[in-house]
């Protein structure tokens, strides 16, 4: 029986234990195994990514209150955040790093900087 590369299922020679018949081989074949594990967790920190690029924009002072409509029509995807903040009054501040927002009365919502973390 006759061994063949993992990859490319070319015949293999050599040692009795080799799986590849390169490292070009190699390298393709785990690198596609590790693809499918890590693509959602690229798709999450790409809107993270892209929610942060957001808040950054829109958040010219320490708080911007601003309509839902505004965070949308940038893109914001309201359910992906990093972190929560409750507060002692029970509001509810969700980061996106050091960007958090926090619904207010209505549709309207509060953006801020937290700044004692990241400096």
């Amino acid at each position: 029986m006759e061994r063949e590369c993992l990859d490319c299922g070319s015949p293999l020679r050599g040692r009795a234990d080799k799986k590849f018949c390169d490292d070009q081989c190699r390298s393709n074949y785990n690198n596609q195994l590790k693809a499918g594990a890590s693509s959602a967790l690229r798709q999450v920190n790409a809107i993270l990514r892209k929610n942060y690029s957001i808040l950054t924009k829109l958040c010219t002072g320490d708080k911007v209150k601003l309509r839902r409509d505004d965070l949308l029509r940038y893109g914001f995807d309201l359910t992906y955040h990093t972190h929560l903040y409750n507060t002692q009054k029970g509001n509810t501040y969700y980061f996106c790093y050091d960007y958090g927002y926090m619904k207010l009365n209505g549709d309207s919502y509060l953006l801020v900087r937290r700044k004692d973390n990241y400096e």
